[in-house]
């Protein structure tokens, strides 16, 4: 779990978990949230009447649903990136060129989050989406990621996640992590191993900004019957999946 520094205010706490639970659940009514929650029907009730009347949700019968709203939102963030539409547009090219799954992601609060997904004619279905997050060790884009931080935010972010295994291939220990680390650097790109998901394989390299600088990065992912070492090794769009793509 996540640490949280400072004051909290309780009631906006509350509202963030009756707005997370329907986002998991997809729309619930009230005793459902109650029931999830561990709230009371009243509370449950006040929050999701404020939230309502302040935009966020909507209500289809007895069933409340996030808002559209939230779409603004979403452009909002992604708007950060620039021209958002280049990105996209690089992404779907990606897919069409490889027929697997291309996407697009950044960190932020020590996990990756996904922004854009893109699928070949041969694509296999994978479990991310846009605004899924996932830890950085044990994906190829979050180890991406992690080649352009210094030890020392390495540590700090193993301190606040931890290295939980996600498969038996997963690198568990810090020691560890960091030669796979290195062999990024040296390469330029990371390759997940089925260590976040059997029977995945995923190629990705960081996308810079400048020298320091970075933006998030770019992986393509596929089954590892196809995904071998010898696909990626002889063919340059995989090697070179992050470059000219900022």
């Amino acid at each position: 779990m996540e640490r949280r520094e400072g004051r909290i205010v309780n009631a906006t706490d509350n509202a963030c978990r009756v707005l997370d639970a329907l986002r998991r659940l997809d729309g619930a009514g009230v005793t459902e949230l109650s029931d999830e929650l561990d709230y009371t029907q009243s509370a449950v009730h006040a929050q999701l009447n404020t939230l309502r009347a302040n935009g966020f949700v909507v209500k289809d019968g007895s069933t409340y649903r996030l808002s559209l709203q939230f779409l603004d939102f979403a452009r909002s963030v992604t708007s950060r990136f620039g021209n958002f539409d280049l990105i996209r547009s690089e992404m779907n090219s990606l897919a069409e060129e490889t027929d697997e799954v291309a996407q697009f992601a950044t960190d932020e609060r020590g996990k990756i989050v996904y922004l854009d997904k893109a699928r070949g004619e041969n694509a296999v279905k994978t479990g991310s989406f846009m605004g899924k997050r996932e830890h950085l060790h044990s994906t190829a884009m979050g180890k991406a990621i992690l080649s352009t931080k210094s030890d020392e935010e390495i540590d700090r972010l193993i301190e606040q996640h931890g290295l939980p295994e996600q498969t038996k291939n997963t690198a568990t220990d810090r020691e560890e992590l960091l030669d796979r680390l290195a062999d990024v650097r040296e390469q330029g790109y990371a390759v997940d191993d089925e260590e976040n998901v059997r029977g995945l394989r995923c190629i990705a390299s960081p996308v810079m900004v400048s020298e320091t600088e970075n933006l998030g990065s770019v992986g393509i992912t596929g089954p590892a019957s196809r995904m071998t070492d010898e696909r990626i090794e002889s063919d340059q769009r995989y090697t070179d999946v992050g470059q000219d793509r900022d």
